[in-house]
């Protein structure tokens, strides 16, 4: 059964879309179908251009990838959640993205689908965690079906969270590491599986 899969993500130096990027191929070699969206920015080129590599990046992102909409998640079977933490929280380009999706909840039609959720940090224990679990608060609401990593993958004592795949790119927006990158591949497959078992399930309950 053919599962489609929003990934949804907010990324400044590329930390996070490198890690969206590995999930999308994970969840692709299950079959899956996938969209990739970055959120847009919530304030002007003019601040932008304040941060080193901001404004640059962000232009390259945004030509590249579409911005997500409401009707990206309702065609989703699986949405996953990507984003640099702020403050151990969530960015808030990603949020007011999470906030437009008042009209589709309300409506019920994000209830039952599988969620997942990953991060990026500048420091070791910077949020890795927080950041993720904060993310479980608004898919709850959703209606979505939580789906974390556990140590279902060996390289999760290595790499990533038991709740989803992260990376620490250091002040210098260091790379993920080839076990960051292995994990977010993981991530994508273990969502698709989990998506399709839901999928499967939900036709069955209507036959």
């Amino acid at each position: 059964m053919s599962v489609n899969v929003l990934i949804a993500f907010y990324s400044r130096n590329g930390s996070t879309e490198a890690l969206a990027r590995a999930i999308a191929e994970g969840a692709k070699s299950e079959g899956a179908e996938v969209r990739l969206r970055r959120a847009r920015e919530v304030v002007t080129e003019e601040v932008m251009a304040k941060a080193d590599g901001w404004l640059e990046n962000a232009r390259r992102m945004n030509a590249q990838y579409e911005e997500p909409t409401p009707a990206d998640a309702e065609w989703a079977d699986a949405i996953i959640f990507g984003t640099p933490t702020r403050f151990g929280n969530v960015s808030s380009e990603l949020k007011a993205y999470i906030d437009s999706l008042g009209g589709i909840w309300a409506q019920g039609k994000l209830v039952g689908k599988a969620g997942s959720a990953f991060t990026s940090t500048s420091t070791p224990h910077g949020g890795n965690e927080s950041t993720i679990l904060t993310m479980y608060n608004f898919m709850a609401h959703l209606g979505l079906i939580i789906v974390p990593l556990g140590y279902a993958n060996p390289l999760v004592f290595r790499a990533g969270t038991p709740y989803g795949a992260s990376t620490v790119s250091g002040q210098t927006s260091t790379p993920p590491t080839a076990d960051d990158l292995e994990v977010a591949r993981f991530q994508g497959r273990r969502v698709v599986q989990v998506a399709e078992a839901l999928k499967m399930a939900a036709a069955a309950q209507t036959t």
